[in-house]
């Protein structure tokens, strides 16, 4: 797998257009906190791109499956240039709206290389490998999130904010230019017949005739559930312990948890039953949200964070595999669209009711009524699955 050049591309590639990014994130919310005061509004502006995002996520599908996953690829990456320089026009004129452009037009160049790219990864692995590519391509993302938010944050204190997003620039432009080397084989794309190319509307019907792939996207409910939250529990407990101290160590035990549980999973995955291996992965998440009831002990909290990072480091890339081998090909694009459709919908609402929750019934109450959630799901599809007799695995 190492030598194939694909490979190197896309972990590359993913690498740089997290650095750019994150960086932009940063640089949005400094932006904000200069021209926005209220923060109910700064939420609404992020939103904006968010539904962008999922309007266009039915047409991103059909597109995909329609053309070759190389141009969509490039084509996003050039959408994502463009939006930088609306970026840029917001910050001469110190304008919201221009600003909103900027996210929208981001967020519909998200939408269509996310599902692209995964729809790419099996065309380039043999199937032993497609554990490890997946694995190795959340391992980039998650060390370009940690090094993209370091490097942002330590710029704004010492040049003048254009210059994060003229770095996004020129890292959108490396993008484009990196993924302009791969060498896909997509002959196969352009004799599919229209019926095969089809509408969004054949993924709901598709998925309910593999029950796998229902399993699976149901399941990844249950980190969703932490993930949604992550960010207001983190501020959550510094506020509990008084200390902001805590707040780092917790990012940084979940992100080194993360890489740990990607780098070792084909080792563990070599030893252990798929569905087993998910199933196991579902209770141990849950058992973290619970663990969440013992927040108000530093220890216990930064467990709770270090196990879910090893979980969900082998969860993702083991999802993602049961979905590249289960959906048919010619159903790649839609069904991956449909899926970050649906990420995005959840992680909004988790994200509210986190909020809510923390409120009414603070961390203890949140992480009990999280856990209760996720262990009753687990334990319901295992038993759907045992009775009847659904076997879970990539092939």
């Amino acid at each position: 797998m190492w030598r194939n050049r694909n490979v190197w591309i896309i972990l590359l590639g993913e690498f740089v257009v997290g650095l750019g990014l994150w960086a932009g994130i940063i640089g949005n919310l400094a932006f904000m906190q200069e021209v926005v005061p209220s923060d109910f509004h700064k939420s609404l502006i992020i939103s904006c791109g968010i539904l962008a995002g999922l309007v266009v996520g039915p047409m991103a599908g059909r597109i995909i499956d329609q053309s070759k996953k190389k141009t969509v690829v490039q084509m996003a990456s050039i959408g994502r240039i463009i939006s930088v320089l609306f970026m840029f026009i917001a910050l001469y004129t110190n304008s919201v709206i221009w600003m909103i452009l900027f996210l929208i037009t981001l967020q519909i160049a998200a939408a269509f290389y996310m599902p692209a790219l995964q729809s790419i990864i099996p065309m380039i692995a043999k199937e032993q490998d497609l554990i490890t590519l997946n694995a190795w391509q959340m391992n980039a993302r998650t060390i370009s999130r940690i090094i993209g938010t370091a490097a942002a944050g330590f710029m704004l204190s010492f040049f003048e904010l254009k210059w994060l997003y003229i770095i996004s620039f020129i890292v959108y432009l490396g993008m484009f230019v990196i993924t302009s080397l791969l060498q896909l084989d997509e002959a196969s794309t352009e004799t599919m017949t229209n019926k095969e190319k089809g509408n969004f509307k054949e993924v709901l019907p598709m998925i309910k005739e593999h029950p796998v792939v229902l399993m699976t996207l149901v399941l990844m409910l249950i980190p969703t559930l932490f993930l949604g939250s992550f960010n207001l529990v983190i501020m959550k407990i510094s506020e509990i312990h008084q200390s902001t101290t805590i707040s780092g160590l917790l990012y940084t035990v979940e992100g080194i948890g993360f890489m740990l549980g990607a780098a070792g999973l084909k080792m563990i995955a070599d030893r252990v039953q798929m569905g087993t291996l998910l199933f196991s992965l579902a209770f141990i998440i849950g058992s973290m949200e619970l663990l969440l009831l013992l927040a108000e002990t530093p220890f216990f909290a930064l467990v709770a964070f270090g196990v879910f990072g090893f979980s969900v480091g082998c969860f993702f890339p083991t999802t993602m595999v049961i979905f590249q081998k289960q959906v048919p090909k010619q159903f790649h694009g839609r069904f991956f669209s449909f899926r970050n459709m649906i990420d995005s919908v959840v992680f909004q609402i988790v994200l509210l009711s986190t909020g809510m929750m923390l409120d009414l019934i603070g961390l203890s109450g949140m992480g009990l009524v999280f856990g209760i959630i996720s262990l009753s799901l687990t334990t319901t599809f295992l038993f759907y699955a045992k009775k009847k007799n659904v076997v879970m695995h990539a092939h």
